[in-house]
Order: C-alpha cells, then sequence, then structure tokens
C-alpha cells in the first residue's frame, strides 16, 4: 500500500475520541481529537471525525481502513463506537479493526513517560476491574497477562518484574489492591483515559499483519458477561 488513510474511533470511558493516521513515501503523522464527554459521545463522536476529514483535505472514500476501541470500557460507550465503526466500513467496503483499550493504554503511557512494565487498569464498576500487564520497549507491547475483569483484591502481578507502573481509572481503587501488588509498583496514574491516537498505530501494525476484518466481523469485547447492572434490593 503506497499511502495510507487510517481512521480510529474510540469511546470507551468518559473521554471521547477520534484520529486519523496518514502514512505515504515513508512519512507519517496522526491528526487527533480528544475530548472529556461524559455522556455525550453520540453527539462529538462524528463531527470529530468531518473536522479530522476536513483538517487532512480528503473525503471519506479515501480511507483505507477504519478501527475502534474494543473494550473492555463502557458498555455503552464500545457500543457506540464500534457501531459507528462498522457504518463506515461497511459504507466504505474496507477492513475494519478492533483494538484493546488496555494495550491503547499502555502504549500511551509507554510513549508518554518511556514507562516499560505497565499495568493498565480501568474501573469497571461493581468494585472490579479491567485489567492487564504489559512489557514495552522501543512501541513494541508484549502482553504479560491476559486481559481480565477481577476485583482489585485478587488481582496478581506476574513475578518476574518488580517495578511496575500503574496507570488507568482502576488505580483510583488503589487502597483495594493487595499490598504485595502496591509493594511492586513505583508509581500509580489515574488521569490516563484511552485515546484513538494510539489505537490507530496499533491498528496500522494490525493491517501491516493482515488482521483487518469485514465490518460485520469486528466486535466489541466485554469481558463481563452481564452488561448491565441492578441495583441490590
Amino acid at each position: 500500500m503506497s499511502s495510507l488513510y487510517l481512521l480510529a474511533l474510540d469511546a470507551s470511558s468518559s473521554a471521547c475520541s477520534a484520529a486519523l493516521l496518514r502514512q505515504a513515501s515513508g512519512q507519517h503523522d496522526c491528526l487527533a481529537r480528544y475530548e472529556m464527554t461524559p455522556r455525550a459521545h453520540t453527539k462529538r463522536l462524528m463531527p470529530m471525525v468531518d473536522e479530522l476529514l476536513a483538517d487532512a483535505g480528503i473525503a471519506p472514500q479515501a480511507l483505507n481502513a477504519i478501527a475502534f476501541g474494543r473494550g473492555p470500557g463502557s458498555f455503552t460507550g464500545l457500543r457506540i463506537a464500534a457501531g459507528a465503526a462498522q457504518g463506515l466500513a461497511f459504507g466504505l467496503d474496507c477492513p475494519l479493526l478492533g483494538i484493546s483499550t488496555l494495550e491503547a493504554l499502555a502504549l500511551q503511557a509507554h510513549r508518554r513517560y518511556h514507562f516499560r512494565h505497565v499495568v493498565t487498569a480501568l474501573d469497571a464498576r461493581m468494585g472490579e476491574v479491567y485489567a492487564a500487564t504489559w512489557h514495552c520497549l522501543n512501541d513494541t507491547l508484549s502482553l504479560q497477562s491476559d486481559e481480565v475483569v477481577i476485583a482489585p483484591s485478587a488481582f496478581r502481578l506476574p513475578a518476574d518484574e518488580t517495578d511496575w507502573v500503574g496507570v488507568g481509572s482502576g488505580f483510583s481503587l488503589w487502597d483495594e489492591f493487595a499490598v504485595g501488588v502496591q509493594a511492586s509498583m513505583s508509581q500509580h496514574l489515574t488521569d490516563l483515559e484511552p485515546r484513538a491516537e494510539e489505537m490507530a498505530w496499533l491498528a496500522a501494525r494490525d493491517l501491516d499483519a493482515g488482521l483487518g476484518r469485514a465490518a460485520h466481523e469486528a466486535q466489541p469485547v466485554y469481558l463481563r458477561n452481564n452488561v448491565a447492572w441492578k441495583k441490590p434490593a
């Protein structure tokens, strides 16, 4: 592919974001929009797309692939991003790629702060977190433990490293993590949210590896089977 225009969408958290990755003749850049918009994802996501296309000076038909934050995350937000991405990919007849929100969060932490051993955790409500662990080196991420939904007190780290850094809203529950887990972390940052910008880069990697799918094949990953919570009586 001589040039690439890849659009990524995310609405998995309180933030809403979109990014347009452009690659041509060995050069690349990424235009991005990111806003904290709780309960306003449906109003902002597609306008963000329009803004990015206008800034790039291209029509939607120029897009080669679409990506979206597949989860885990907010059930409603995941469905919003997946629906928008599927609609675009179907209409444009281009491949669709679902990108892990936890992996995108790990890449963001690695690029911004050069962290190498990263624990990503997002608040899953109901006293649980979505979590995974990663080794990061030169923008390459290696998953060290499977993505899970788990009570913080039950979460454990791989035994081979002690200098872990925690990132994500799940660490707002810091006091509930086991003492051993806390002792293995040099710091934790709660203010990072998944972003479409990192998802675009990860999607380009996956597209190059032949992992693009037809629009109807890409689905959100919830991790939790019950997608609605009812207040106990």
